[in-house]
């Protein structure tokens, strides 16, 4: 049962013997009676001196034995001390051998034959590939003392016997893996010192060391310090050959050494003789030296060094920094080759080294080597050297290959081996399947590849397909065919065609001009939509998107109407200004849908770079068309309607002023050849219909406003709110929130509630928050009340269970719903050990995995027995306390010096702003609060001022040239001082007050009025008068003052709703204010002699 016996019958064995001669000891070593027992110091030299007056020659004779050209050459030549002239000699060849690049000693062996189980060859392979077992041949006894006569010496030069005793040997540590007796490996030493001790073992012929594994996987030293920190077990080696490092220069300071070492046997180490350290020697001159050994002297002893004796052996590493332990061998016990247990584990071991031979061509080969250097007829005759083979081959942890290497019992050892060897095959199955994987999908793609390029092939002698070049060309012809270009275009067209026929694919040019020409071709032009200038469909169009904005319906009709007349809406630049929310964006919408035009939206708010307009140069990397080139790529036709938002807002900086550069693109007389940076040619822009949206009119540059045709988009009054919350907001917000089906109702009376004191802006966008608020809120009640039962959660899948589902959908119909697994993320704690910008942690390894489907979730149906109603009483529940708590600051008539005023805000809404006027002592000053702007501190300014110079006929004074208010102060106060008042609309008001304080006669609350006074009393038009007047109308004010400027706004576009129960007094003088406001005082009938209208 010879597993490796087909590889082996290939390699012829031969059977050697050999004859060991004792002769003089040549110069390498010294004869000892008592063989290698330690000597003590005396001892040493007076075997010294013996050694002096005779040496001997020690060889063995070898019968059946092919020298090789190595043999040939002489290791070292033996000369006696009276003889000078082979002393010279001697010294003549061990400087040429040292010369030499590398040192070649034949192993116990030769290098030929076989150790004691397998012999090394020639040329040392490494230890991953080496073959054979270095276990010792059976023991010898120890050689007899020389003779007194030793006979002459040999001719030719032996091989040289292993010692079977070495109790002292030079100790080199070994990082990463162990050695195992029989398996070359090549180790790299830096230490100077451990080189020149190895050089001169080798020149003396004792090339004999131990090997111990470093504890340290991380640690790489040549010598041993502390006993702890290697292995106690190693092995004895022989350096078979040494020679210099790659890396290594001659002129280096630390010469690297490569020594290949063979290993023979197991070894323990029981001490430290020398941990590295070196002794001072007193040199000595060489040719003393050679005088004292002329004279039969020896030269004068090292110094005592502290710590073991070393032998006889050793002595010479005494001045060397190198390591020297005491060893003792290690034996393998005895075992019954028939044992049951053995057999079935090396049955084992060599059926995984068949798996792993089939799967790894590295270990084929070194089981064939280790075949054909198997000495005994059958693998299961030498266990032990099995073991040894599979743990030196495998690749595995330091400790485990230890493990084995300190195994004595071979029961042990090849189970330890067998479980390296095992993990030895897992890994050589994954690398076998990751190899298969590779090649599959390689293969797959050089199919592909190949079928490819043949198809190519075979279409291009067909004519059916041209190279990609030809394509290219060829559709950009077809995409200019389609186009009717005008001439200009055209020509440039066949130019930048023509170039990039004669460009290389690769030029850097080529990209260029293929980039410019997919632009070029996707303008549509002369391609247009069908319009639509149907008043009919366009009403129905914008009373299905909005509510009420009469006067904006019928300018937008009107504007239709002409372009049905004309044929064309050319030369239009439409400008939707108001408040946020009131649906500019929206309009403008409704807009293109009534007409049957594309539509395209871009904002320029905050917009400082013209390049945004008017495109980037060619020669730019990454430069890209304006905004409107790429509007008419995207809608494909030149007739689109263009939304340009927050026009108000656009920027200004470094980069030039797009303000100016839209100038260009709006423009009815410069857009019909509009003029775009990256294009380089004139776009035709004036059939594109532009919208532009704003909030405020006094930002938009005075050329730009000029050039647009502004529409006024005024907000809602409180009945059109309610009307667009019945008819949109709600049922939008209904079902977003999942409640379309549900008995979810929202009553009327709430939502006026909602609108007087939640929701006071001209828009609607804060009502459809707050709508949305409401649905969402009742979402949670009903989810709440009626719990999980109701509603359950659909249960995931477990991990392996979502794997098996998608395993089946694959073998299924296509869908393309799947369901997988991703790696599971949880956000990062709030310990600082975890930071926001720290790696997301992930939990713990049974939740791992996150399951993720492309599985749309169904909606779940509410029950029909489930009635949420929401009413004014309950509303608070849902949006929280009211934001505004009263209409009115003042229910019953203030103090002398209070009026009311009416205010337009920034949002949109109007407001009913109390004015509070207080005279303090003082100096005449002036002092305004309630974070007020310089338009109406100026306002202030002018009707004090007025006040002052009618002071006699408003009755202040009792004189014309009585000076007033010299020693008094005047304060005026317009309450929510958080809110910020600006505009010139409170001057009736603040005169108002004035009066009231001077002439200490109240006002009553019910009277509210806004106008702009001139220095002379002038009473001017003011706006937002829709808004104040809602407001007026909320807080239940019965007469509004308004200026009389303001009466055919007033009249036409507020509507009637809010002005019933309202009184308009429409003034043109300051006169006539007073007059209104004070009426039934007695201060007004005085005014009627004084101050007479």
């Amino acid at each position: 049962m010879n597993v490796f016996g087909s590889i082996r019958a290939a390699a012829g064995r031969s059977s050697r013997a050999c004859s060991q001669r004792v002769c003089d000891p040549g110069p390498s070593r010294l004869a000892l009676s008592s063989g290698l027992a330690v000597p003590s110091r005396t001892a040493f030299y007076a075997a010294g001196r013996a050694a002096a007056t005779r040496r001997a020659f020690c060889s063995s004779t070898v019968a059946d034995y092919t020298p090789t050209a190595a043999i040939r050459l002489p290791r070292w030549v033996n000369a006696r001390l009276g003889n000078a002239r082979e002393q010279k000699s001697d010294d003549a060849q061990s400087q040429t051998d040292s010369s030499q690049s590398g040192v070649r000693l034949d192993d116990p062996d030769d290098g030929q034959s076989a150790p004691p189980a397998a012999a090394p060859p020639s040329t040392p392979p490494s230890s991953s590939s080496s073959s054979g077992d270095g276990s010792d041949s059976p023991e010898a006894p120890p050689p007899p003392p020389p003779p007194d006569n030793p006979p002459p010496p040999q001719t030719s030069i032996s091989k040289q016997s292993v010692p079977e005793s070495y109790p002292q040997v030079l100790a080199l540590p070994i990082a990463r893996r162990p050695l195992f007796p029989g398996f070359y490996k090549a180790v790299v030493i830096r230490n100077p010192s451990v080189v020149a001790a190895i050089k001169e073992m080798m020149r003396r012929g004792q090339p004999y060391l131990g090997a111990f594994l470093l504890k340290d996987e991380n640690a790489d030293s040549d010598i041993i310090t502390d006993a702890n920190s290697v292995h106690p077990v190693g092995v004895f080696a022989q350096i078979t050959s040494v020679f210099t490092a790659q890396g290594s220069k001659e002129d280096d300071k630390e010469e690297g050494l490569t020594a290949v070492l063979y290993p023979h046997r197991r070894i323990r180490l029981t001490e430290l003789v020398k941990d590295g350290g070196i002794a001072k020697v007193e040199p000595v001159v060489e040719s003393t030296m050679e005088n004292a050994e002329t004279e039969g002297q020896l030269p004068t002893p090292p110094p005592e060094r502290d710590g073991l004796p070393m032998t006889m052996q050793t002595s010479f590493l005494e001045k060397y920094a190198v390591s020297v332990v005491n060893v003792d061998n290690l034996v393998t016990q005895p075992y019954a080759k028939d044992n049951q247990y053995i057999r079935a584990f090396m049955s084992e071991i060599v059926a995984v080294f068949k798996d792993i031979a089939q799967l790894n061509p590295l270990f084929r080969d070194q089981i064939a080597n280790f075949s054909i250097n198997q000495v005994a007829s059958n693998v299961f005759d030498e266990p032990d050297k099995l073991a040894d083979f599979a743990a030196a081959v495998s690749t595995g942890e330091p400790n485990e290959l230890q493990d084995v290497l300190e195994s004595l019992v071979v029961e042990e050892r090849l189970r330890k081996a067998l479980l390296v060897l095992k993990k030895e095959l897992i890994n050589a199955q994954l690398q076998s399947k990751l190899a298969r994987d590779v090649d599959s999908k390689i293969a797959k793609r050089q199919r592909e590849y190949y079928l490819m390029e043949q198809l190519k092939g075979i279409k291009k002698e067909l004519g059916m397909e041209s190279d990609g070049k030809d394509k290219l060309i060829e559709k950009f012809k077809e995409r200019a065919a389609a186009l009717k270009m005008p001439d200009g275009v055209r020509k440039v067209f066949d130019e930048e065609l023509n170039k990039l026929m004669h460009l290389e694919p690769a030029a850097s040019e080529a990209n260029v001009t293929r980039n410019y020409l997919e632009w070029l071709t996707q303008i549509p032009w002369g391609q247009h939509s069908r319009e639509n200038y149907s008043i009919a469909h366009a009403q129905q169009v914008l009373d299905e998107d909005h509510y009420g904005l009469k006067d904006v319906k019928d300018r937008i009709l009107e504007f239709l109407a002409v372009g049905k007349l004309r044929g064309t809406v050319e030369g239009k630049i439409i400008c939707l200004a108001g408040p946020p929310g009131v649906g500019k964006t929206s309009i403008g919408k409704s807009i293109a849908r009534a007409l049957n035009r594309q539509f395209f939206r871009f904002s320029v708010g905050g917009l400082t770079d013209v390049a945004e307009i008017k495109g980037h140069r060619r020669t730019y990397v990454g430069a890209l068309p304006g905004k409107i080139i790429q509007a008419l790529k995207r809608v494909g036709t030149e007739n689109p309607l263009v939304l340009i938002d927050e026009v108000d807002k656009i920027g200004r900086g470094h980069n030039g002023d797009p303000a100016s550069a839209l100038l260009e693109m709006l423009d009815p007389e410069q857009n019909t050849a509009f003029l775009d940076h990256y294009m380089d040619v004139p776009v035709d822009l004036s059939r594109v219909l532009f919208v532009c949206t704003a909030n405020m009119l006094d930002t938009i540059p005075a050329p730009l406003l000029d050039r647009m045709e502004v529409l006024e988009v005024s907000g809602y009054v409180s009945e059109e709110k309610s009307q667009i919350a019945s008819r949109y907001l709600g049922p939008q917000a209904k079902e977003v929130s999942g409640l379309k089906d549900a008995d979810v109702q929202l009553d009327p009376a709430a939502v006026d509630v909602l609108i007087k004191y939640y929701c006071r802006e001209s828009g609607v966008r804060n009502l459809k928050k707050h709508i949305d608020k409401i649905y969402r809120k009742a979402a949670l009640k009903i989810v709440r009340e009626l719990g999980e039962e109701v509603f359950p959660e659909p249960t995931p899948l477990p991990t392996a269970e979502a794997a098996a589902a998608a395993e089946s959908s694959k073998s299924d119909e296509p869908s393309p719903e799947t369901t997988t697994t991703v790696e599971k993320q949880d956000a990062p704690t709030d310990t600082p050990d975890a930071p926001e910008t720290g790696t997301p942690r992930t939990s713990s390894e049974a939740e791992s995995e996150r399951v993720v489907t492309t599985v749309e979730r169904m909606p779940m149906k509410v029950p029909d027995t489930v009635h949420v109603t929401i009413t004014p009483e309950n509303l608070k529940d849902y949006v929280g306390p009211p934001v505004y708590q009263k209409d009115r600051m003042y229910i019953q008539a203030p103090p002398p010096g209070v009026s009311t005023g009416l205010g337009y805000l920034g949002n949109g809404s109007g407001a009913v702003m109390p004015i509070e006027a207080l005279s303090t002592p003082g100096k005449g000053n002036l002092q305004l609060t309630g974070k007020l702007g310089e338009v109406i501190r100026e306002s202030a300014q002018i009707a004090l001022s007025w006040v002052k110079s009618h002071a006699f006929e408003l009755g202040i004074t009792k004189s014309p040239d009585e000076q007033f208010i010299i020693d008094r102060d005047i304060h005026v106060h317009m309450p929510e001082g958080s809110i910020g008042k600006e505009g010139p609309s409170a001057g009736t008001a603040i005169l108002s007050a004035f009066v009231s304080l001077f002439t200490k006669t109240k006002i009553s609350p019910d009277i509210a009025m806004t106008g702009e006074i001139s220095l002379v009393g002038m009473v001017l038009p003011v706006g937002g008068l829709k808004e104040k007047i809602l407001a007026a109308h909320r807080a239940g004010i019965k007469t509004i003052i308004a200026p009389a400027g303001n009466r055919q706004d007033i009249e036409e576009n507020v509507p009637d709703s809010v002005k019933t129960g309202i009184r308009f007094v429409y003034v043109e003088d300051v006169k006539e204010v007073l007059h209104e406001v004070f009426r039934g005082e007695a201060v007004a009938e005085r005014w009627k002699e004084t101050l007479s209208l």
